[in-house]
């Protein structure tokens, strides 16, 4: 059932969990005044390589150090972050079943220079939104709250990492995994995982059971 609004953090190729999210509101608020956290989805990803699970982190600055505000946080262009992404993207997804049907909506992001991670990740975003059809309307928070209370379903929490509370039905969410073979299955990978392994079947894990529920 479809909650009226929602809050998230932004996310870089954000995780399967985040993306259900996507499908239980029909208003969802991305938040652009929280103060940057770092070591969180927020610039990074994982992805089922064939070494078993991957992080992709993208290198960023903080132009006001620990007080920089996500939205004005910029990405590390000195280093070829892209270039190694994409190639780390290719190598995990190239045998899998709908990689050449998404490769061109993605790789684009990978040949663009984009100056800031919010910018880069809320385009991201859309164009996932796009693939999956997905009847959900994106609007930027005009202000830092740190409580929102019974207004808004708070899940800016799905943006921080190592939380093992976003994998507790995993085992209800199964598909098929390239990589599986050899490594298991892994929950909660990036979307980009679900999408090239699924394609437009992703919609129906998606939609399959319902969202997180943040602790109080």
């Amino acid at each position: 059932m479809q909650s009226n609004l929602s809050v998230l953090s932004t996310a870089y190729l954000p995780s399967i969990r985040y993306v259900k999210e996507l499908f239980n509101s029909k208003v969802i608020h991305i938040e652009k005044h929280e103060t940057y956290k770092k070591q969180t989805y927020r610039n990074r990803c994982v992805i089922f390589s064939a070494n078993g699970a991957l992080p992709l982190s993208i290198p960023v600055i903080k132009p006001q150090g620990n007080k920089t505000k996500v939205c004005d946080v910029v990405l590390d262009n000195s280093v070829k972050w892209r270039k190694e992404h994409w190639r780390a993207i290719e190598s995990a997804y190239k045998s899998s079943a709908y990689f050449e049907y998404l490769k061109d909506y993605f790789v684009q992001y990978y040949m663009k220079e984009w100056k800031y991670l919010w910018d880069f990740n809320l385009s991201m975003l859309e164009t996932i939104i796009a693939i999956l059809e997905i009847k959900v309307e994106l609007k930027e928070t005009e202000s830092y709250i740190k409580e929102y209370g019974n207004r808004f379903n708070d899940l800016r929490r799905l943006s921080d990492e190592n939380k093992k509370e976003l994998i507790s039905d995993s085992q209800d969410n199964r598909y098929f995994q390239v990589f599986e073979n050899k490594h298991g299955f892994i929950p909660n990978l990036s979307i980009i995982d679900l999408l090239c392994n699924c394609g437009m079947g992703a919609r129906t894990i998606l939609i399959k059971k319902g969202g997180y529920t943040p602790p109080h």
